[in-house]
């Protein structure tokens, strides 16, 4: 097809997902409980379900066998089925050279091998991880879209120090849980839609500019013939964008040691 550009992908499933770990996702079109606009963009879009994720990781000293690995259409990383040797089954991010019949573990005692969750303190520095936890006992919160990892580089008392892909160093508590390997799928980034209607399928609805509107609907809209929008770029509710700095949480930068952009 012109202009597609789509990666070949013979391992995932071709069947239906795994029914009982699937919940109805109805469609919000962006609007929240009032019925107004809170996201734009938002509207029509492919029917889906969710697929519920093992973020915690916290079926400890079980093994368990990949039985499949999936197409999850509400994240860009793959996911892979696992069968746990008391036959529950759970879905997992797919990491990267992760296979049908790998076996994975979770616990303080897993090995260090791909697919393994343990607590950070018993990770060796250097080891590449994703599914990083914030908490611990909350779910994995970083590095957990397709291709995303990051880097155990130190430990210092009950944290420990990981550099992230944005060069990012944060401290995290020993305690909380990770999986050894980046997250699979990491040519995610070079597909290319190839047409609007791709766009619209996943629930994407177009994107009008600034100064192609009215003033009554933007603060770059009207004046005559084309104009560049006369100020600074600012979102719809005249907020300053394009660079502006938004960060507002002063409570958890002492775990940041080393911001993404610093020289």
């Amino acid at each position: 097809r012109r202009f597609v550009v789509s990666v070949v992908e013979p391992a995932l499933h071709k069947g239906k997902p795994y029914a009982p770990l699937l919940i109805k996702k109805a469609k919000k079109g962006g609007r929240n409980n009032y019925g107004r606009i809170t996201v734009r963009h938002r509207g029509g879009g492919h029917k889906q379900h969710y697929r519920l994720i093992d973020f915690k990781r916290n079926k400890d000293g079980v093994p368990g066998v990949v039985e499949r690995l999936e197409y999850d259409p509400n994240r860009t990383a793959h996911i892979a089925l696992i069968k746990y040797a008391d036959g529950e089954r759970r879905y997992i991010l797919a990491a990267k050279n992760l296979n049908v019949g790998d076996q994975v573990l979770a616990g303080d005692e897993a090995p260090i091998k791909v697919g393994n969750a343990l607590p950070l303190r018993n990770i060796p520095v250097g080891t590449v991880i994703h599914a990083v936890e914030l908490r611990p006992g909350k779910g994995a919160q970083l590095a957990r879209s397709a291709g995303a990892s990051a880097q155990l580089v130190g430990k210092e008392g009950k944290y420990v120090l990981i550099r992230l892909r944005s060069g990012e160093m944060r401290k995290v508590l020993a305690e909380c849980r990770a999986t050894i390997g980046e997250v699979g799928n990491s040519e995610h980034n070079l597909r290319k839609l190839g047409k609007a209607g791709a766009k619209r399928w996943r629930g994407i609805r177009p994107t009008v500019r600034g100064v192609a509107m009215n003033p009554v609907d933007h603060p770059h809209g009207g004046g005559e013939g084309r104009t560049s929008g006369g100020r600074h770029p600012v979102t719809p509710w005249g907020v300053p964008t394009k660079g502006k700095k938004t960060r507002k949480n002063k409570r958890t930068d002492k775990m940041i040691v080393r911001r993404r952009n610093a020289k």
